[in-house]
């Protein structure tokens, strides 16, 4: 045992020593008295104390003291009385008083007319009537008796800090009325810490300590002339265990956008960003999706008070989206057939989908043409383990001469195949703006389960010939945060935007795309 015991103080730290010579001395020291007598600081001193009780040598006991001040106003209370008792001592001659008088009878700031009515009623002491303050019963009684509030507020006149230890019980429920009221009382806390010689700091001490400074860094000088050989060094655990190290990376969510935006760019694709606020034309009805639609409904968009109306594209567009709705237009679609509104159109909504920077950048641009965006997108959604009213999506067309159905196919194979998933299998769908249309599933293994991620399909002919394009064009829609939900097996989505310290430090950073 005593071999053991020598190691443990050859391989304790010179503070660590010297905080148990002033144990030895006084079990009472405090951390304060130790830094005094020693020459270390206090936090040196709380550092040794730490690695002390670590090792099972020392307890350290903290014990936090509470104390109150008086603020400004609290000040001002105690040298004038409470509100509602400078209206009880009118009330007490009076017994009644009208309002229009309430202020200069009870001599009250206009600050302390509420707080004085609101403590009259919560007190019982007064009751309104007909814009008449009545003294009750209650308040009769209180009129000649001082509060426990109003005892403290006076032991406060003679005393700066008062502590709750120095409060009687009766006091105390004065305590408790004066902390219920906003801005009387500054509460200051102040924590003593105090140690305790565990069996093994005693043995320790028994054993006996020898203070003596201790080489940590060695100097050329002392290596070139040998002093080094004379001097004690502290010695080295080289079995201790070492803390445990969490590497800066990114969060999940912002690391598989950019894995995404990485397949797409390495697949030929333009990335095109957008805004936030839309305009209902370009988020509805540019997409062929009639005023009327259920999605339009404000219990599934956020629309947007200022500004209450967007601007709109040129006439020629516009007008060539509206016949298109009211009856087809170039198309040889029938169209919607109702009456086209264009306030309808003008309103400001928060976007529901990025399709809109699609039917933006098709109307911008000629073809052919291969085009992403990856952005947040807002919908009126219930908040729970798998829905969120935000969440992020990415956006993709290619159009040309030769495109079809079967290259919309090809693309999201190969795009979730680089995301790490080789299972695909595609579902018939139904999308306003789109025919063909699917959904888009994807195996996955650890569950043993097909898991649908997004919609895709080719853009109608309503959709493209208002824009001016006369080729086949196929977009496609998919959503992110289950992608990630998948890929860290998350159950509940709102883990992605919570911050969980311990769930970001132990996700793995080995997951991710491997291009080709």
């Amino acid at each position: 045992m005593s071999e053991n015991i020598n190691k443990i103080i050859n391989e304790l730290h010179i503070y660590e020593k010297k905080l148990l010579n002033e144990l030895e001395k006084d079990e009472n020291v405090t951390p304060e008295e130790v830094a005094e007598n020693t020459g270390m600081d206090i936090k040196s001193v709380m550092s040794a104390a730490g690695s002390l009780a670590s090792k099972n040598i020392i307890d350290m006991k903290k014990d936090v003291i509470e104390s109150f001040q008086l603020t400004k106003d609290g000040k001002s209370f105690a040298d004038k009385g409470l509100p509602e008792r400078r209206v009880l001592n009118v009330l007490k001659e009076k017994k009644d008083l009208p309002m229009k008088d309430f202020i200069n009878e009870a001599g009250l700031q206009k600050f302390e007319v509420n707080i004085a009515m609101g403590w009259l009623s919560r007190k019982h002491w007064a009751k309104i009537d007909k814009g008449i303050i009545s003294i009750t019963e209650e308040g009769k009684n209180a009129a000649n008796a001082i509060g426990a509030d109003e005892k403290l507020l006076n032991l406060f006149s003679d005393k700066n800090i008062i502590t709750q230890n120095d409060l009687s019980n009766d006091l105390k429920e004065g305590l408790k009325e004066l902390k219920s009221r906003k801005n009387l009382l500054k509460d200051i806390k102040h924590t003593n810490h105090s140690f305790i010689l565990n069996p093994l700091g005693k043995e320790i001490i028994n054993t006996g300590i020898t203070i003596e400074e201790q080489a940590t860094q060695l100097t050329h000088e002392q290596l070139e002339n040998g002093e080094w050989e004379s001097l004690s060094y502290r010695p080295y655990d080289i079995n201790a265990e070492s803390p445990e190290i969490f590497p800066g990376k990114e969060h999940p969510l912002r690391k598989i956008i950019d894995e995404i935006r990485e397949i797409f760019l390495n697949m030929g694709f333009t990335e095109e960003n957008g805004d936030i606020l839309n305009s209902a034309f370009w988020n509805f009805d540019s997409l062929f999706q009639p005023q009327d639609h259920a999605a339009r409904e404000m219990q599934d968009t956020f629309y947007v008070k200022n500004p209450l109306k967007v601007d709109l594209p040129d006439d020629d567009l516009v007008n060539r989206v509206a016949t298109t709705h009211e009856n087809g237009g170039e198309t040889s679609s029938e169209g919607w057939g109702y009456d086209w509104d264009i306030e309808v159109a003008k309103q400001s909504v928060l976007r529901t989908h990025t399709t809109g920077i699609s039917t933006k950048y098709l109307e911008s641009h000629e073809p052919p043409m291969k085009m992403f965006s990856v952005g947040r997108v807002f919908r009126r959604e219930t908040i729970n383990y798998k829905h969120l009213p935000e969440f992020h999506q990415v956006e993709g067309i290619v159009g040309g001469e030769n495109i079809n159905f079967q290259n919309l196919l090809g693309i999201l194979k190969e795009f979730y195949k680089k995301l790490g998933f080789t299972q695909v299998r595609f579902r018939p769908a139904y999308f306003p703006y789109t025919y063909l249309s699917i959904e888009t599933e994807v195996f996955f293994e650890e569950k043993d389960s097909w898991i649908e991620l997004g919609g895709a399909g080719m853009f109608r002919p309503e959709v493209l010939k208002p824009l001016g394009i006369d080729v086949p064009v196929l977009a496609f829609g998919l959503g992110i945060e289950r992608l990630a939900m998948l890929r860290y097996d998350i159950t509940d989505i709102r883990m992605l935007y919570k911050s969980d310290i311990k769930w970001l430090r132990e996700l793995p950073l080995d997951n991710g795309i491997k291009l080709d």
